[in-house]
């Protein structure tokens, strides 16, 4: 990037120039041609990126969302030229702050983790050094796009539901997020605003099974339920531990597992590498999201998880990330679950 060298030389010698002369009214020219192509550059960048995600403004908003798109890139730009296991790079959320998206895609409700209890009981192993439940069969779903409502529990609730039942049956079945979102609320959860996916499964459980995604579509708001019908059984027992070497067992042996930990503001930007942070909490009172653990691998020595998230394919790797196993990172041990299926 030569242009920014000259363009700071350029306003060295602007400073240092009496505007009246004419070597003064030339710098004075080449510094507004400069600036011209530096902002018609980034902006050209940005409509590139409109188009992509298809995104649209009003003539106020387009330069407000400009700006912070810029302030993102910078941002991005900054932490991959630092030494990290984790890259960032451009998605749909890049016109956001992280004020904006902690509003629209996180949990907003405080979430008590210890609220449901069970009881997983681990093998003494051995482990496999890697699994993908995604390449054991099919198992499990297409990553689904929650849009702007704080619902990621019911997918990880779903996601989770979804593969412990096409283990067990053979069938690969789409449930009903939107039911959840509706329905859950007795349970500790509360729609768009947060919940548990251990909650979840205790109102699936307790309510006698779920609807389809056919039958009950999403629509990433709160509606009123009208009717249920069509429901199918599927949860015996809710497990859930308080340990990540339990989740290695679970998901090693049994299925994939649903988890919630937080989300802090450098990783609404993941692009791919292994996720970790030395900002985010690994308490239980700090879950602001959650996921579903399809697997668990290895590189360079570093452990991690193989990740499902809710947002979309054009996030993360295809919709997934990685992020360190073994350190507890940003409380994903602390509430994890899975239900035991109806067999």
């Amino acid at each position: 990037m030569l242009f920014l060298p000259v363009l700071f030389a350029v306003l060295y010698q602007v400073h240092t120039l009496p505007l009246h002369t004419e070597e003064g009214k030339f710098f004075n020219q080449l510094l507004t041609l400069s600036f011209f192509f530096f902002f018609h550059v980034h902006e050209y960048l940005f409509k590139s990126w409109m188009s992509q995600y298809d995104k649209n403004y009003e003539i106020n908003e387009y330069y407000q969302r400009l700006q912070i798109f810029l302030d993102n890139k910078k941002k991005i730009e900054r932490h991959n030229a630092g030494n990290h296991k984790f890259s960032m790079g451009l998605n749909p959320f890049s016109d956001m702050t992280f004020a904006e998206f902690k509003k629209s895609y996180l949990l907003t409700e405080p979430q008590n983790c210890s609220a449901t209890r069970g009881n997983h009981l681990s093998s003494n192993g051995p482990y496999p050094d890697m699994i993908d439940w995604r390449t054991k069969g099919n198992y499990v779903t297409n990553v689904k796009n929650q849009g702007a409502c704080g619902s990621c529990w019911t997918f990880s609730t779903t996601g989770c539901l979804e593969s412990v039942t096409a283990i067990a049956t053979g069938k690969l079945l789409q449930l009903a997020e939107q039911q959840l979102v509706d329905c859950a609320g007795a349970f500790d959860n509360h729609g768009c605003n947060g919940g548990l996916p251990s909650h979840a499964f205790e109102y699936i459980m307790y309510n006698k099974g779920l609807m389809t995604e056919l039958d009950y579509p999403y629509t990433a708001k709160v509606s009123i339920l009208l009717f249920q019908l069509l429901f199918s059984r599927f949860i015996h027992k809710v497990v859930t531990f308080y340990d990540e070497m339990g989740m290695v067992d679970a998901v090693a042996r049994l299925n994939p597992v649903s988890f919630a930990y937080e989300v802090t503001s450098d990783f609404m930007h993941y692009k791919d590498g292994i996720y970790t942070s030395t900002v985010c909490h690994n308490t239980t009172d700090m879950v602001n999201h959650a996921v579903l653990a399809v697997g668990y691998a290895e590189q360079n020595g570093t452990p991690y998880w193989i990740v499902k998230n809710s947002w979309g394919t054009y996030w993360g790797i295809n919709g997934y990330f990685y992020i360190e196993r073994g350190k507890n990172m940003c409380g994903l041990a602390a509430c994890s679950s899975y239900p035991l299926p109806l067999v």
